[in-house]
């Protein structure tokens, strides 16, 4: 019983937290979220810019911006969580 404490202990120190490794995964997220807007940014049609994939493009865009939004959001949070504690 003594050896799988000891395990446990020595994984937990090794492992990071659940905040630090979430803290980078959202970082991660944000960062290709930030290059699918660049992706559907250049499938725009300015000239018509309500048909066709450029809709679809918008559409996207603007989900991408609420997607960055919660998780900034989210990480706002977090960090408050952390401090208050």
């Amino acid at each position: 019983m003594l050896k799988a404490c000891s395990f446990s202990f020595l994984i937990s120190n090794l492992v990071p937290s659940k905040v630090f490794i979430m803290k980078y995964v959202t970082y991660i997220i944000i960062t290709i979220a930030i290059a699918l807007i660049v992706v559907n940014v250049l499938k725009l049609d300015f000239d018509n810019l309500f048909k066709g994939d450029s809709v679809v493009a918008l559409i996207c865009i603007v989900a991408l911006l609420c997607a960055i939004c919660i998780l900034l959001i989210f990480n706002m949070s977090k960090s408050i969580d952390e401090k208050s504690k």
